[in-house]
Order: C-alpha cells, then structure tokens, then sequence
C-alpha cells in the first residue's frame, strides 16, 4: 500500500477529523489527571508538576530538533515520489502528535510553577520565558514549513534546514543554563 492510498494520507478530511478527536481527547485526559495530581498531591504538587514540565520539555525538544532533520531529507525527495508522501505523514505525524502536544503541556505546567512557585520574579526566569517566546515562535515557523513541504511548495535548500535545526540546541543551552545556574 503506498503512502498516497492509506487513511492517513496528506489532504485526507477524515484522517484530519480523527486527528482533531484524537487531540481533544488527549488534551481531556491530561486536564483531567492534571486536576486529579493536583487534588490528591496538594502541596506536594510541585515536584510532580516539575517533573511532567520537564518530561514535556524533553519531548518539545526532541521533536523539534529531529522535524527540520526530516526536512533536510525531504527536500532530496522527488515531488510526489512515495519517499516525499512518506515524509509528509512523518512531519505531520511528528508534529500533531508529539511537538504540539508537547509544547502545550510545557506551557501549561512552566506558567504555573512560574505563577506559584517563583511568582514570575527574576531576571532568569524573564529570560527564560523570553526564550521560550522565541522557541515557540521557531515552533510555529516549523508547523508553517510542515504544510508548505505538505503542499509540495517548499522553497528552502538543505542547508537552510540544517542551520534551523542547530536553533533549538542553542536556545536549549542557554535555557538550562538559566534554569540551573540562575545567573541573574
């Protein structure tokens, strides 16, 4: 079966449907065990809020260090060939299921350990979350990519992917660096 026939194939409305369900169920689910954690931890919430922050820290960073690897590829690929469809549902697969959730689960638990465990005070922490602005932003110019390379209207060379994909890793040092060290 190639890449183009299967249900998950770019452009398909019901994949895109079971997609959009699948997401609101997993974003119900995490609420709904977020409310539990917090109801049963208490005040030991913290540490488990940490913990969940850094997991989906790990997860965001993961995916987007590997999508613009997968770009670097994808532009090699033959419009149209099933290499290029298999790229397709890569990104898309990476990003709708593991870099987007990921980022918005980082988000919720950072804002709230920044809210009630440091009260948004600290120079670190403003740069910090100034960081993340900018990682978030690099997140949206990467979900914009995903589509155009979905349309086969990609106009970015390998090399152009290969320097994007060093910018998280920078912006990742700097971040723990801040994070641990809290130089100011």
């Amino acid at each position: 079966m190639s890449a183009t026939s299967n249900d998950d194939s770019p452009g398909n409305q019901n994949s895109t449907g079971q997609a959009m369900k699948r997401m609101a169920i997993g974003i119900g689910v995490l609420v709904v065990l977020t409310a539990l954690l917090f109801y049963a931890a208490g005040d030991g919430f913290y540490p488990w809020a940490k913990a969940i922050h850094v997991i989906a820290v790990i997860s965001w960073m993961a995916g987007m260090l590997y999508l613009p690897r997968l770009f670097v590829y994808h532009v090699d690929a033959e419009k149209g060939s099933v290499q290029s469809e298999t790229f397709k549902v890569m990104e898309r697969r990476l990003l709708r299921g593991i870099i987007n959730p990921a980022m918005i689960v980082t988000w919720v638990f950072g804002l709230w350990m920044a809210w009630k465990v440091f009260h948004f005070q600290g120079g670190w922490l403003h740069a910090k979350i100034a960081l993340v602005l900018v990682l978030s932003g690099l997140h949206g110019y990467l979900a914009g990519a995903v589509r155009k390379f979905a349309e086969d209207r990609n106009e970015k060379p390998a090399r152009h992917w290969r320097i994007v994909n060093e910018i998280p890793t920078l912006l990742m040092i700097v971040i723990v660096i801040l994070v641990i060290v809290k130089p100011f």
